[in-house]
């Protein structure tokens, strides 16, 4: 499967895909208008490993509902992805078992490098 996961409004999600290669065929879903389901969040989880690197702490709601003074779960961050599509850390970019999270430089980079090799 190859599969972005992003918001169509952000500005940075748009910047990064403009710049990735070789992405035609692939899924688009804009996670505000198409919520993630638990089996898609499960899925990117599998190739995780943890739900926290799924998680944005960048996100306002985090500050706002006073999550990054808590101790949060592996279910709580799973929980408040689900939640709100605010919380997932995006884009996701899914190349069958391969996953991309998030905007760092770096990541973006990689995926970048993965997919001109594709």
């Amino acid at each position: 499967m190859k599969k972005i996961y992003y918001l169509k409004t952000c500005d940075t999600c748009k910047k990064i895909i403009k710049s990735l290669p070789n992405i035609e065929g692939f899924i688009f879903q804009d996670i505000k208008e198409e919520p993630i389901t638990v089996k898609q969040l499960e899925e990117m989880h599998t190739l995780t490993g943890n739900y926290e690197v799924l998680f944005s702490k960048k996100a306002k709601l985090y500050k706002e509902m006073g999550l990054k003074d808590e101790v949060l779960t592996e279910v709580d961050f799973k929980r408040y992805i689900l939640e709100h599509y605010t919380f997932l850390a995006r884009p996701v970019i899914m190349v069958n078992q391969t996953i991309f999270v998030g905007n760092s430089p770096k990541n973006v980079q990689k995926t970048i490098e993965f997919l001109s090799n594709e």
